[in-house]
């Protein structure tokens, strides 16, 4: 017998529909086909889809609901778009140049439970999923098809923004990459869509608009508190007062100076994470200074 669609995302009947929307987006990033590249990924990935657009509609999980499994998708109750599985459409590719192309002929789009924040001419970077695999095919008018990109760039090109040379079916394009995209953000040209994948920096990580760098500090710079130097999105340094006894893995927040929002004046915040290093080999000396630091505790 198959799963219903609550077990396929992993849910309780009396799921929310929040609780149904996280749900899916945890398995949508776990079983997209140019994530994972298993051979029953792409099967799983609209499985997923099928169940999510049922019982993310009130109407299509009520009638789910009092039909059951097995009558709801031999009644019809599935839609017009040739069943689940097959939402209306194909998809295809190749390597065209800096590109990985993709194409997608899906029809119609459900809810998209990646909604969220607007960045002017950017939209949801989980978009994509729907424009490759479908997103409905209940009857709605169907999406405009567009071919959609993938394009690497830097951690500082990411973060400052770059313009890049192309060439889109044989034509050469100068695209502009505003500041602040992330990892998986995609931008909506007139012609195609561009999925961005930013690489990785030695120095610094970024969650969101906040970046991170971890400062090795030694154990008596963290007891006597120091000035050090700390290297900033900018390639310049600034000093930073340590302050005498500060712990290990304590962070200094520095506010605004993170990563821009795309589109935005504003910006995240810096933290400053700080690893405190201690000796492992000591001198008599040393361990004779320590001793007697001991017992003035």
């Amino acid at each position: 017998m198959a799963q219903d669609f609550y077990a396929i995302l992993g849910v309780s009947k009396n799921a929310t529909k929040a609780d149904v929307k996280s749900a899916y987006r945890k398995l949508a990033l776990k079983w997209h086909p140019d994530k994972n590249k298993s051979p029953e990924a792409e099967a799983k990935f609209k499985e997923i889809n099928n169940a999510y657009e049922v019982l993310s509609d009130e109407s299509k999980r009520q009638s789910y609901d009092q039909l059951g499994h097995d009558v709801y998708t031999r009644s019809g109750g599935r839609g017009a778009a040739g069943g689940y599985g097959a939402p209306g459409g194909g998809r295809g590719g190749y390597q065209s140049g800096p590109f990985s192309w993709t194409y997608s002929s899906s029809g119609g789009q459900g809810g998209n439970p990646f909604e969220g924040a607007d960045f002017g001419g950017f939209t949801d970077p989980f978009e994509i999923f729907e424009s490759f695999f479908g997103g409905g095919g209940f009857g709605r008018q169907a999406r405009q098809q567009k071919p959609a990109y993938q394009i690497n760039i830097t951690f500082d090109e990411a973060v400052h923004g770059v313009e890049k040379n192309v060439n889109v079916d044989g034509k050469k394009k100068k695209i502009k990459i505003p500041a602040g995209v992330d990892n998986g953000m995609q931008i909506r040209f007139n012609e195609f869509d561009l999925l961005i994948s930013v690489g990785h920096d030695a120095r610094f990580r970024r969650e969101g608009q906040d970046v991170y760098v971890t400062i090795n500090l030694s154990f008596t710079k963290a007891i006597l508190g120091a000035q050090i130097d700390v290297p900033m999105l900018d390639k310049a340094t600034v000093k930073v007062k340590v302050m005498p006894g500060t712990k290990h893995g304590s962070m200094l927040r520095l506010q605004g100076k993170g990563v821009p929002y795309p589109q935005s004046s504003r910006k995240g915040d810096f933290y400053i994470v700080f690893n405190v290093i201690f000796p492992q080999k000591l001198t008599g000396r040393q361990k004779q200074l320590l001793e007697e630091f001991e017992k003035t505790l």
